[in-house]
């Protein structure tokens, strides 16, 4: 078999012949972009692996650990790809302003979400919140179910669930009730002006150390607080186990009525004095000073 018989085969050689250094720079270029993304499809898992490890020896949220690792890998990869394409002389400028126009309108349109995201980052990082603690975040309290990575799951007194998304929380204030172990219990009443200071202070503290579920040595306070308009205010603050709380609370109301009703201390209602005058008895008084 001749060669002049086959003229693209002869027209491929010459080509060939006359192209050969361009030749095995493409291939050696190939080659570079095969090492470059295989290197790199190897080193993002290594380096996912070994964020995610990181992450939880740190004892960092499952689900965040999960997505951050996951985030860095594709990161990576992206990287490896764009290197192999500008390797074997794909123009990448192109392609990178492509992705960072991409990216930037998903970060737009997701602004509302990314923003629970990093409220939720931030909420699994600082832990102001955990599961099991009650607490209030906004205008809803309750016992934190779970803190997910774009919401948390309330449950209220009255056995109500409630999901509030985590920008909403970490804008706001969080007030945890459950993080010390010790709570303080404010009481406010009144009692007739007429009462004597020093008999209602005994009353209430002989309520007060009755109760063995209030911390004695860490003192109490009971102290005559306001002069109100129809009433001695005083207030009542004890320390108990944050467990006890509100059992300290409903004890302590109920106990100090009941001591102040056998003490026959009253503890009045608003009220107000109102004077009457006869105006036209002055009036007529002062007609006859006038006359006279």
């Amino acid at each position: 078999m001749k060669i002049e018989a086959f003229p693209g085969i002869r027209q491929l050689i010459y080509w060939v012949i006359n192209n050969e250094s361009a030749i095995i720079q493409g291939c050696v270029n190939l080659l570079g972009a095969i090492i470059l993304l295989c290197v790199g499809i190897f080193f993002s898992r290594i380096a996912s692996k070994g964020f995610q490890a990181l992450l939880t020896k740190r004892k960092v949220d499952h689900t965040i650990t999960l997505f951050c690792s996951a985030l860095l890998r594709y990161a990576l990869l992206a990287f490896a790809v764009i290197a192999a394409l500008g390797r074997i002389g794909v123009e990448t400028s192109s392609i990178i302003a492509v992705i960072g126009a991409a990216g930037l309108a998903i970060g737009l349109a997701l602004q509302g979400s990314l923003a629970n995201f990093a409220a939720g980052v931030l909420l699994v990082s600082l832990r102001p919140i955990r599961a099991g603690e009650f607490a209030s975040v906004g205008a809803v309290a309750g016992t934190i179910e779970e803190v997910h990575i774009f919401s948390t799951t309330l449950r209220t007194s009255d056995n109500k669930v409630v999901v509030v998304p985590n920008g909403k929380i970490i804008s706001s204030e969080i007030t945890n009730y459950s993080r010390q172990s010790q709570r303080r219990v404010d009481i406010a009443l009144g009692v007739a002006y007429s009462s004597n200071i020093t008999h209602v202070k005994n009353v209430i503290t002989t309520v007060v150390t009755l109760d063995p579920r209030v911390l004695h040595h860490k003192g109490y306070t009971i102290r005559l607080n306001e002069f109100a308009p129809s009433s001695l205010n005083f207030v009542v603050r004890v320390w108990t186990e944050n467990r006890h709380y509100w059992d300290v609370y409903f004890d302590l109301m109920e106990g100090i009525k009941l001591a102040l009703d056998e003490n026959h201390i009253q503890m009045p209602f608003p009220q107000m004095d109102v004077h009457l005058n006869d105006v036209r008895q002055q009036t007529h008084g002062v007609q006859l000073l006038s006359e006279g």
